[in-house]
């Protein structure tokens, strides 16, 4: 049985009611050009996906951002940042905090419509003070509509990534969309997912039937594999990352080759820490192999104001889900990573 709670105003309303201004969609605009041109390789940056595990309070991730805008300008001739404004959490069980979407207060119950506003206003604050537009999960599909106006790259998480809708919504997103390799690590399904995500699709969206373009920048993101026992594998060593490009290869209809190395997760084994080594490891790499730097197009780092994580909304920047690097090692990485680069 479903208890019929609150009727949620449509995407068209909301994004009426907090729009963007024309400054702030000239920046949307340039931002991503910039990303999709790391994706197709028009350009040599690399892509810095970098933020909070989940965005559970504005302040602090108004905060970072603001910090990541001011890095920015440091290393923009060879980064693109794009900060992490997560709002959807998912939980292997089912159970816990599952973002700002649902919960705009952590400590308190779920409203949606406040969500979105307050995720809304969240972004139009972050891209007026910051000039960066950001990244976040497209956990529920549905919910992708409420900030396409707003949003310049999307993750498909390793849960969603079989998944037959987020595979349609991607062919229709305007951005570039990542597409993790599945718990299970499959190579073949990762490329079966973005071979469906590049290609157009109809189905139903919201009360429409729709028709999509397809997404020619969807692409993959290795972020470690579980075993059948609940062990974490890392794939983002230069064996693994080949043998992804070669099934690129293979699939002769998969347009602009791109990965994006998640260096948390189950290729660090939710060791924080272990990120600044993983990034290492794959700069290093890509200068002794054109074919495998040609083809890495960046990281995905988690990483907050304070390092580590807590269980309560106590510190001041400081991640309620998975543990983060601090924005010290988090600077001293990026302009590691741009000097490399």
């Amino acid at each position: 049985m479903f208890e019929k709670q609150i009727l949620i105003p449509s995407a068209s309303e909301l994004h009426s009611s907090q729009p963007l201004s024309e400054a702030l969609k000239r920046i949307k605009e340039e931002r991503d050009g910039l990303v999709r041109d790391v994706i197709s390789g028009e350009s040599d940056k690399l892509l810095i996906i970098v933020g909070p595990c989940s965005a559970h309070e504005s302040a602090p991730v108004l905060e970072y951002v603001k910090r990541l805008g001011k890095l920015s300008e440091k290393v923009k001739d060879r980064l693109v940042l794009v900060p992490r404004i997560y709002t959807n959490k998912p939980r292997t069980r089912g159970v816990g905090y599952k973002g700002m979407f649902l919960q705009p207060d952590p400590e308190n119950k779920e409203d949606i419509v406040k969500g979105i506003r307050t995720i809304r206003e969240l972004h139009l604050h972050a891209i007026a003070e910051s000039g960066l537009t950001a990244a976040d999960e497209m956990l529920y599909p549905e919910n992708y509509s409420y900030f396409e106006d707003v949003l310049s790259y999307v993750a498909v998480g390793a849960r969603s990534s079989e998944n037959q809708m987020h595979r349609l919504v991607s062919s229709g997103a305007e951005v570039p969309v990542g597409i993790k390799n599945p718990m299970s690590g499959s190579i073949p399904v990762l490329l079966n997912s973005i071979y469906a995500s590049q290609q157009p699709q109809v189905f139903k969206y919201g009360e429409w039937q729709v028709a999509t373009g397809g997404n020619e920048y969807a692409h993959a993101v290795l972020r470690g594999m579980v075993d059948s026992y609940g062990n974490d594998i890392s794939n983002y060593h230069y064996e693994t990352v080949m043998q992804l490009f070669e099934g690129y290869q293979q699939s002769h209809m998969l347009k602009n080759p791109a990965v994006i190395i998640d260096s948390n997760h189950s290729n660090s084994g939710k060791r924080f820490r272990e990120q600044i080594r993983i990034v290492k490891e794959v700069m290093q790499n890509r200068t002794l192999d054109a074919t495998f730097k040609n083809f890495v197009k960046g990281f995905m780092i988690e990483s907050f104001l304070v390092e580590g994580c807590q269980k309560h909304n106590v510190v001041f920047g400081q991640s309620i889900t998975d543990a983060c690097l601090g924005w010290e090692d988090t600077e001293r990485l990026i302009l590691d990573i741009a000097e490399k680069a």
